[in-house]
Parts: C-alpha cells; structure tokens; sequence
C-alpha cells in the first residue's frame, strides 16, 4: 500500500460521506475526485514526499515562536521570481522564514482585482516568470528553511478564464460551472438576501452579458464570475489545480474569500454550512495526498463567524485563520487612545483553544474595514456611524491634531462605512513628521510604529509583517497616475519596494535603522522565552490607565508582562504583579510596581525571581 492510499484510507469513509452530502449519487464525480488525488500524488516529488513525512511526524512546526511571516508583491518587491532568489539574503536578515507571495498567477491587465481575477491556474502572471521559475523560488528557499504562502482564488475566474470564455460562447458544460440565468428572475430573488461585497464601486451581485444573452453571478468584480460548487466537476477541477501548485513547492494555501463559495437562494450565501464541508473535505485532501501542506483561511469576518474554520478538533478545517478582528481594532485604539475594546477581545482569544492558530498583522495587502464589536462598544455611548467616520477622518489627517495620512476606499457616506489604506509609517505619522522636519515628533512616531510591532509579536500566533515596515516605507501617491491603479487607493501602500531606503537601515540614526534595529531587537525578544509560544496562557492586566494595554504570557516558569502605551503622553502603568523583572529589550532590570512609559512607548518585562 502506498503512503497516500495509507492516508487516504483514514479518512476515506468520512471523505465518501462528506462528498455525497453535497453530490448524491454522483458515484462517477466521486471516481473523477479520487482518481485526481492519485495523480498527484503520484506526481509529488521525493523531496516534497521527504518533506511530508518529516511535518507529519511534527504536526506543530508551524506553531512555534521562532515563526515570522512577511507578504510582499513579486514584481514591485524584486520585479520578478528570479529577482525575489536574488533577495532571499534580504529575507534572511530581516529575521523571516515564511514567505507569502502575494497573487502571481494569470490575470488580464486592467481587470485583475490586485490578482484575484485569475485567468490561468497553471499560468504565472508572464512578466514575473513561469512554473519552473516558480519551482526553483521554492526549492531554494526550502533549502534555506523558508516556507511558501500563495493566494488560492477558490470563489470565482476571470472573465478571461477558458471556461468564462466557452461559457460565454453559449457551451453548456461551461455555463453550469458559474451562475447564468436568462433573466432577472432568479437573480432578483438572490439579491433579496446576499449583502453587497462593494455597494459603491461594484453594485449588485450579478451581471448581464450582451453577447451571451445572460445574466451571470459577480458577488465582487463584473469581471470575476463566481463558480458554482454545486456542480462537483468544479470542486474536482480547481482541487486539481491546487494540487498542482503545491507540487511547485507551495506550503501554505490562502483560500481566498473561502466564506463565498457556496451559493444557495434565500440566504446571504456566506457562510453556509456546505461551506464547511468543503473547508473539511480539503483538509482530509491536503493530509492524504501532500500532509506538509497548510491551509490558510481568509475569512475577514466578525470573531464569530471565523472561529467555525477551524473545525473541531476530531474534524479540523482550516490550520490557520487572520486575526483580522484584532487588526482593525488596534487601529480604532491607536486613533481613540482607549485601549478597553482591544482588551475585551483579547480576553475573548485568551479563552479559544491552545490548537486554534491565527495569523498576527499590523498592516496587509488589503484595506482595514471597521468590524469593530460596537454592539459592545455602545455601552460606553459609542454610535457606530459617527464613531466611524472619526476613524476616518482621525487616519487620513483631516482630524485636529492627527498626523495620519491615509486614504479612504470605498467611502459609503450612509453607512458610515469606509476603508482605509495607507502604510503603517505613513498611518503612524511617520511620513508627515519626516517631511515638516518635526523630530520629536518623529521619534515618538517611530516608537509608535514599534509598538504596534511589539503588540503584533506579544500575541500568541504566527506574526506577519508587511514588506517595507520593517524600513518605515511610506505611500506611494503615483499610483493616482496610472490609469489602471488611480480608481483603488490601496495601491498607496503597495507600491515599489525601495532599495534604496532599505540600504539606509545600515546607516546608524537613520528612520529605517532605527525601525529595522529595533524589529530585530523585538524578534529576539519573541524567540528568547517559551512564554511566546503559541500555547502559551496569557490574559490581560488592570495597568490602572486605559490608554495602556497591559498582557501577561506563562508557560514552563516563564513568565513575562508587555505593556503598550497607546497615548500620545507619557503614562504610569501600575500593575500588581510584584517581582524583579528584566526588561527583554534594553536588558535593564527593575521592579513593576510603577513602570514608566513615554508617549507611544511599550516594555517586555521578563521575571527574574519573585
């Protein structure tokens, strides 16, 4: 028997059941399934099959502190594939050994949606390279102990797709992999329940189609046609498409937009049950036929809603979710200087089992949408339109006082609802400071940038930096110049990498030594105690002052206290835990009883003795 008919065979009976709960009698879609895990499995190479058997025999290598995550985009970081085998010293020195390699696959120029309007699934986006290029990116970086994130759109094609273009054409096989309805019968009736995903910029959930006489479900983008997983030829296909790229080497699976990929009338077609029993069923797939292979999800939803991912510990889905919720809010804290609202779900996470894994971040790719918790919110007098627009205005600078420069995406003026881009310097204050030559100003801006680094590396979990903070980065305004940009703003934080910049973290004084340094330093700090461990209890202190969030960690003996001062003045955290304490960042030690911060400032304390 062969290791994958040896893992197939643990689960082949719930695998069996789970595909006919969606698929009854499709005894012939089943044969078409299984007979594509075996080619691939067959196809795996040997030192991927290698790999495989040394992470099933540890099943935690992703889980310990020692893990530190950076995404970045191939062509505006090192132009190309090869370009990025050229940096991986960069990476190595900027202390990372996982890589997630932002959209590269196929996508029509114009019509990409940032690379998630893919129009070949075996394509690499031509002028950053191809698969082989690809294979060899990942075959060095396994050797250098690096893992391999890509983004894997599960939820729709291109319009440009080849099945988009034959079903376009009038093919029926094709037309019943996506929605297509003749009229606006069925769509009416969809667009009673489902939400818009871009009420202002992409109204509606469907869209019609002059040439093929159709109307065709487009939950995102007119040009990213949602598939229809009712029809199990899809689920058969798109798994085989990524299975194969993860025999290029790919570690890590980002299913994209997972919550969307099940449509049924009458309901919001988020969510759904069916939902879950794909998550599931890739889960039993990835174990049997490449088990070294992670699943991400991207499930940027209220707590709630993301938790179910994770399946159960007998029947377990996804092995890493976002920590999506705790991003926006540190947002919300840092414009507020009120820290109660990150406390509170702090202690919500402190409470989920030790085995759920989530990913940390300060910044993304992405925009920071508010699903803040404002139900909770609303017993200190917080309404969440007007609370929202104060967001708003305190990031993109147009608040007294405030020296953010965002810019806003997606601005819905009845909701209240808008997103905001921008970089993390820039969004601390960074740029502004820099520019008007205020130097106080910009070293507490600086401290602010690293203390939301500091927060990010306390919480249990894989932290992720975004390229270009670690040398304070800012925006990029030339996007508004190009025609095929200027209608997203969240191309103001994805522009080139700067290597130039990056070479002034050698020079001692700089803004980018001083960030780069001092990530380093918090790096180490992170890696030096098992109370950074994913597993380890933490919970939150009563520092006396809600502009200073105070975090506890425990495991073996190891015990450490962070505390981070969100206010733009110096604070006075007082904590009861007593004792002599080392701090991790300047090796000072000192007792706890009073711990003095300045404006923006933050303390890792390890106990010394009692």
């Amino acid at each position: 028997m062969s290791e994958f008919d040896r893992r197939l065979e643990r689960h082949q009976e719930e695998l069996r059941a789970l595909f006919f709960s969606l698929y009854p009698g499709r005894e012939d879609a089943y044969g078409a399934l299984l007979k594509t895990l075996a080619f691939y499995a067959a196809a795996r190479s040997k030192s991927l099959r290698q790999l495989d058997t040394k992470r099933e025999a540890d099943p935690g290598w992703y889980k310990r502190r020692e893990m530190l995550g950076m995404c970045l985009y191939i062509g505006p970081w090192a132009k190309n594939l090869k370009g990025v085998r050229e940096k991986l010293d960069y990476l190595s020195q900027c202390g990372v050994n996982y890589v997630h390699l932002m959209p590269f696959l196929d996508t029509p120029k114009g019509k990409s949606d940032g690379g998630y309007a893919v129009s070949d699934f075996t394509k690499v986006e031509p002028s950053l390279g191809d698969m082989d290029d690809l294979e060899t990116l990942t075959r060095e970086m396994r050797k250098r102990g690096m893992s391999v994130c890509m983004d894997f759109v599960m939820n729709h094609t291109s319009e440009e797709h080849e099945w988009a273009r034959r079903a376009r054409a009038g093919e029926a096989e094709y037309q019943d992999r996506y929605f297509f309805y003749p009229d606006r019968t069925i769509p009416d009736q969809f667009e009673q329940t489902i939400p818009e995903v871009f009420p202002t910029t992409a109204p509606g959930s469907f869209t019609w189609l002059p040439d093929a006489g159709k109307w065709v479900m487009t939950n995102f983008y007119p040009f990213q046609w949602d598939l229809n997983y009712g029809n199990p030829a899809v689920l058969t296909d798109m798994v085989g498409f990524m299975l194969a790229l993860t025999n290029r080497g790919i570690d890590v699976v980002r299913i994209d937009a997972i919550p969307y990929i099940w449509k049924e009338m009458g309901t919001s077609c988020r969510n759904l049950p069916q939902v879950h029993t794909i998550s599931r069923m890739l889960r039993i797939i990835v174990e049997a036929v490449c088990p070294g292979v992670l699943l991400l999800g991207e499930v940027v939803m209220a707590p709630e809603k993301i938790v179910p991912y994770f399946g159960s510990v007998e029947r377990p889905e996804c092995h890493m979710l976002y920590n999506a919720t705790t991003m926006c809010t540190t947002w919300h804290t840092i414009a507020t200087a009120d820290t109660r609202l990150l406390r509170h779900q702090m202690d919500i996470l402190s409470r989920l089992p030790k085995e759920y894994l989530f990913l940390n971040y300060i910044r993304c790719h992405d925009d920071i949408g508010w699903g803040l918790d404002y139900p909770w919110l609303s017993q200190f007098g917080t309404s969440e339109v007007p609370h929202k627009r104060y967001l708003s205005d305190y990031l993109t600078g147009h608040w007294h006082g405030s020296d953010s420069k965002g810019e806003l995406y997606n601005d819905d003026p009845v909701s209240g609802d808008a997103r905001m881009c921008g970089t993390t310097a820039s969004l601390c204050g960074i740029e502004t400071a820099r520019r008007e030559c205020r130097l106080d100003d910009l070293q507490a801006y600086i401290r602010r940038d690293l203390m939301l680094h500091a927060f990010m590396l306390t919480q249990s979990g894989l932290p992720i930096l975004y390229a270009g903070d670690e040398i304070a980065q800012e925006n990029d305004y030339t996007y508004h110049l190009d025609p095929d940009k200027a209608a997203d703003s969240r191309f103001i934080h994805r522009g080139d990498f700067d290597w130039e910049k990056a070479e002034q973290r050698l020079i001692p004084g700089t803004v980018e030594q001083q960030i780069f340094d001092g990530l380093l330093r918090l790096e180490a700090a992170r890696r030096s105690s098992p109370a950074f461990d994913s597993d380890a209890d933490f919970w939150t202190l009563d520092t006396g002052d809600d502009g200073v969030l105070g975090i506890g960690r425990w495991k073996d003996g190891a015990c450490v206290l962070a505390l981070f001062n969100f206010a733009g003045s110096g604070k006075t955290a007082r904590i009861r835990e007593t004792g002599w304490w080392k701090d991790l960042i300047t090796g000072e030690e000192r007792e706890t009883d009073a711990v003095q911060l300045p404006p923006y400032g933050y303390a890792m304390l390890e106990l010394v003795h009692l």
